[in-house]
């Protein structure tokens, strides 16, 4: 048989479970206002500044529509200027009993009427300018730009939602979310008071796990699968973490200190429960009923059944029976 030395050692308390990769922010640009693509200074796939310059359209109607505007305003104001001073006039005429009230009521409505109608032409110059500002489509956020779907001569139509210019997601930082067992809640609930480290890894290796924190706890338990949406935040510097990537998480919930553990392959289920073989001092083996509490990364942390420096079978356990001889061999070498 092949044999492991049961421990005791800190053993931290965790949750394992399959994740996707989101990103807190994500931009799907459209433009604003319709018209021919002239310039395109972004390059696909680079990361941007929120502001940056994406795509310019052709400025000269935009452009246009404002000197027009302007030019509207100017003289509609110099008509509620005029008006204003025909009023003044109309009011002295009115104290020296000059001018009849009905007279009056008409010079006061044509100064009102022109002054709403300046504010009106200032309005419309203001919407002018913002339709000028928007021909140069920008960056509403920071991160890594996707495939950029116009070209220089294309015509793009206003607020289109099916037809996006380019698609932004923010990077750094990004979120993982993965879904616990309702019967885990508890524990979850219970260390939500402090900060809960999170581990995810979206490669093949186990050593590429990067390190962040739990920020989001769903309010209620999805009731077709009776299970909580979680979400991890983490700094993703390197840029492992790639939005809609399958990512493997663990929950670190606290750190469970003196726990008595051995391989879970020592760990054996029968009718009676779980069991393993301890090999006594005189070769002989011994079955025990153990209690497991939970396992992690490869080992069992028992509750009772087995000491700390007892030595367990790992291997071999089919040739076992109470009492006889082990013989114990290198768990490096190949079985016979």
């Amino acid at each position: 048989v092949t044999i492991a030395v049961a421990e005791r050692r800190m053993v931290p308390y965790e949750l394992e479970a399959s994740g996707t990769v989101e990103p807190i922010a994500s931009a799907e640009v459209t433009a604003q206002v319709g018209g021919i693509v002239i310039a395109t200074p972004l390059r696909e796939g680079a990361d941007v500044q929120a502001g940056m310059t994406l795509v310019r359209l052709d400025a000269r109607p935009f452009q246009a529509a404002v000197d027009q505007a302007a030019a509207v305003l100017a003289r509609d104001r110099a008509r509620a200027r005029s008006a204003h001073l025909a009023l003044e006039r109309a009011e002295s005429l009115a104290r020296q009993q000059l001018l009849s009230a009905g007279e009056l009521d008409d010079r006061r409505a044509d100064a009102e009427a022109l002054a709403a109608t300046a504010l009106a032409d200032s309005a419309e110059l203001g919407r002018a300018r913002l339709d000028l500002a928007y021909a140069t489509i920008r960056a509403p956020i920071s991160g890594r730009s996707g495939k950029l779907n116009v070209h220089v001569g294309d015509v793009v139509r206003a607020n289109d939602p099916t037809a996006p210019v380019v698609t932004i997601h923010q990077l750094h930082p990004i979120r993982v979310r993965f879904t616990v067992p309702q019967a885990e809640f508890e524990a979850v609930r219970e260390e939500r008071r402090r900060d809960v480290q999170v581990l995810v890894n979206a490669g093949g290796l186990d050593t590429t796990w990067s390190e962040g924190r739990l920020v989001f706890v769903d309010n209620q338990v999805d009731a077709s699968t009776g299970t909580l949406l979680l979400k991890g935040e983490f700094a993703n510097w390197g840029t492992k973490l790639w939005p809609g990537a399958f990512a493997r998480v663990r929950l670190r919930l606290r750190e469970q200190a003196g726990a008595t553990v051995v391989p879970s392959s020592a760990i054996g289920n029968s009718q009676s429960g779980t069991f393993l073989w301890v090999v006594m001092a005189d070769s002989t083996v011994e079955m025990r009923p153990v209690t497991v509490t939970r396992t992690w990364r490869g080992s069992a942390v028992v509750a009772s059944g087995v000491q700390p420096g007892e030595t367990v079978v790992t291997d071999g356990q089919v040739r076992l029976s109470p009492g006889a001889r082990a013989a114990i061999r290198d768990s490096r070498a190949p079985a016979a």
